[in-house]
């Protein structure tokens, strides 16, 4: 449920993306949605017999989310480290599916600190678009099942529909997550990285294909079909580690704190101030959302453009 005011900033500006460099807040604006567009939406999947979905990028879409009757809500690997958004979710007491790409295995474990491990599955997840394949390193989805003792899957953008999403499946994913589309030509912001129908069906077939597998078979016959060099590369390591593709977009994809409007030098923030956003390429990057209730109150020593994100250099934290 997309609500642009809570996800960046109006001066974020263009971020480059598969269709082209996209001004990002307006794209966002013009995909904003009347509560009633989700609410026809949930009836229309429910009615096909099929689970609703959404993923709330704050507290105003997760909280709309709630009041239409979701049963289980996904959070987006840039939110992951959102954790006032975190803590909301915990409340509702809902299964959550937790993104984790472009994160650390300590962003990874205090989420989970927040959200608890009951009724959680965490996709592994490699934030680029597209992914490059062999940055996928799966070998790691049976280490992070077994370290948070929690359900793993794996969040697919890379381009094949059978490779990374079998071998995932082999290595011990219970989910998998796919962009679709209607058509690749479309204007949509993930088209040209998504797959239509007809690769989708053969993604479905794939993973049904695994299921039935031994891990050791799959990853013969893909060797066979995609090269056993490629096969290993996709497999990886199994350490925990940014992939190449999306380590410059730590810091910037996921939360950070920023002024909601131009702060004067000496002013005292208070709740309006500021907010948890995402940073993208141009602004710079605040404080983690963990800092957000040792913000308010504190005193800036220096001005704050509009938009910019707020650093322990600008402020004297308010007295305990």
């Amino acid at each position: 449920m997309v609500f642009a005011d809570e996800i960046i900033h109006p001066l974020t500006g263009s971020v480059p993306l598969p269709g082209g460099s996209i001004p990002l807040y307006e794209r966002f604006r013009e995909l904003e949605r009347p509560v009633e567009f989700y609410a026809q939406l949930k009836s229309r999947t429910e009615a096909a017999g099929l689970q609703f979905l959404c993923t709330p990028f704050g507290l105003r879409s997760a909280q709309a989310l709630v009041e239409l009757g979701i049963h289980s809500m996904k959070v987006a690997s840039p939110e992951l480290n959102h954790l006032p958004l975190l803590s909301y979710l915990a409340s509702c007491n809902l299964p959550l599916i937790l993104s984790s790409g472009v994160s650390t295995i300590g962003d990874i474990e205090e989420a989970l600190s927040i959200t608890g491990r009951d009724r959680i599955t965490l996709l592994h997840c490699v934030t680029a678009y597209p992914a490059p394949p062999d940055e996928y390193n799966l070998r790691l989805l049976r280490p992070l099942a077994a370290l948070f003792g929690i359900e793993v899957g794996v969040s697919d953008h890379s381009l094949n529909p059978v490779l990374v999403p079998a071998l995932a499946v082999s290595q011990g994913a219970t989910m998998i997550e796919k962009h679709i589309t209607l058509s690749r030509e479309g204007a949509g912001l993930d088209d040209p990285v998504a797959l239509d129908p007809e690769a989708f069906r053969r993604l479905v077939d794939a993973v049904r294909w695994a299921e039935s597998e031994t891990a050791e078979s799959v990853i013969e016959t893909l060797s066979g079909q995609f090269t056993a060099e490629l096969v290993d590369r996709v497999l990886g390591n199994g350490r925990k580690e940014l992939a190449p593709s999306e380590r410059m977009n730590y810091g910037r994809t996921n939360r950070s704190i920023h002024a909601t409007h131009t702060l004067q030098r000496g002013a005292t923030i208070g709740d309006g101030d500021i907010a948890v956003l995402r940073t993208e390429k141009i602004l710079r990057p605040g404080l983690h959302p963990r800092h957000l209730p040792q913000l308010i109150g504190s005193r800036l020593v220096t001005d704050v453009p509009d938009g910019e994100g707020i650093t322990w250099e600008c402020i004297i934290p308010a007295a305990e």
